[in-house]
């Protein structure tokens, strides 16, 4: 499949690191094997699956490529960086000496300081840069007192509205929880903007309650993102791949038909805070928190009471990955309002969607969500008798 395709495609996963990574990088390391199900045998470990590792010994081996991700982000990098590209088990680069120094130096610090929670990360210093800024910058400008903004010195936190009362503003925007059950199946047909504005047909197909399948028609093939209420994967010409459990959160999240309606019994704690201003919209931020999992983080219009931003992340061992879904351009379909543009970005990657048809409450075959089996092996040939 052509480059763009699998970037796509891993993109849209959550676990895009330009080309590098993934299953190409993967390939490149480990032996080759069958897709695994939710039912099948445990996961195997990182060091059983790839060659060289040594810093991330004992974590799960879904769990390497998004950590590789991370040092991508707060580097700003790509692969080749530390990698010999096609050989990325190979310790030729010096940085990828470097990095697992840095990599255990970080995690000492946690250890000895923390209580070996995560508070500081390969981001912590580098922001984005491969060399870390040791000095502090001169700023252009006069910095701003603390109350520069009118709000007295001593001032208490502002009130805001109660996340419940945010949330019911929202489902009410969309029509309200009755309009929301009456929808069974949605169809959506429209493009994805990527790469710098190449444009490919898009089709989303989702059944209640949790069943949701992407399907992006590129030049060598289609991509597939997929939830079929259970188990997610992702599919491209010749590959298949059963999503981690940190994917299968995103994935369901995603999948959830009547996400409104279940928002206010989704998270242990719900928070209210000022969120910042999209295209010119003044925000509500309610962050929903479970206990051992990332914070959801939610931005809704405070005149309209929709959703503008959704930002979640997922766990690594050396940090947390975000994700940004800003919802635009709303409109009624059937009763019920829903975005016709939508924007996922990640650090260094983003693509839109933008919806040109929906239809709603038609036949979807729950076979559409299912991941196809994977390909028998190859059987060699018998050798001719004399």
């Amino acid at each position: 499949m052509s480059g763009n395709g699998l970037k796509l495609w891993l993109l849209s996963s959550g676990i895009a690191l330009s080309l590098c990574l993934g299953f190409s990088g993967a390939g490149a390391q480990s032996a080759s094997q069958p897709s695994q199900g939710p039912a099948s045998v445990p996961p195997k470990l990182a060091e059983e699956q790839f060659k060289n590792i040594q810093t991330l010994k004992g974590i799960p081996a879904d769990q390497v490529v998004p950590s590789m991700q991370f040092i991508s982000a707060s580097l700003g990098v790509e692969c080749e960086y530390c990698h010999v590209h096609g050989a990325m088990e190979k310790d030729d680069q010096k940085p990828k000496v470097t990095a697992r120094k840095m990599i255990a130096m970080m995690m000492a610090i946690n250890k000895d300081n923390f209580e070996d929670r995560r508070d500081v990360t390969c981001f912590s210093c580098h922001r984005g840069a491969k060399d870390p800024v040791g000095t502090p910058i001169i700023s252009d400008e006069d910095a701003k007192p603390d109350n520069a903004e009118g709000k007295k010195s001593g001032e208490g936190r502002p009130a805001f509205p109660a996340a419940d009362q945010l949330l019911d503003k929202y489902l009410a925007a969309l029509g309200g929880a009755d309009a929301q059950q009456k929808i069974s199946t949605r169809v959506q047909r429209g493009t994805v903007t990527a790469f710098g504005g190449e444009r490919f047909p898009v089709e989303i197909y989702s059944k209640g309650p949790d069943k949701r399948v992407s399907i992006t028609h590129l030049k060598g093939g289609d991509s597939i993102t997929s939830f079929d209420g259970r188990q997610g994967w992702l599919g491209v010409p010749g590959r298949t791949h059963m999503m981690s459990a940190a994917e299968n959160a995103a994935a369901r999240i995603d999948a959830d038909l009547y996400f409104a309606t279940h928002l206010k019994t989704m998270f242990q704690k719900l928070r209210v805070d000022m969120g910042e201003k999209i295209d010119g919209h003044e925000t509500f931020l309610v962050v929903g928190r479970n206990e051992g999992q990332p914070p959801l983080q939610l931005y809704l219009d405070q005149q309209s009471g929709l959703l503008l931003r959704l930002v979640r992340y997922a766990e690594t061992p050396l940090g947390r990955n975000p994700t940004q879904i800003d919802y635009a351009d709303y409109r009624d379909a059937g009763g019920v309002k829903v975005p016709f543009r939508w924007t996922l970005a990640r650090p260094g990657n983003r693509f839109t969607i933008q919806i040109d048809q929906i239809q709603q409450n038609i036949p979807v075959n729950d076979a559409k969500f299912v991941a196809p089996l994977p390909a028998p092996p190859a059987v060699a040939p018998k050798p001719s008798t004399p």
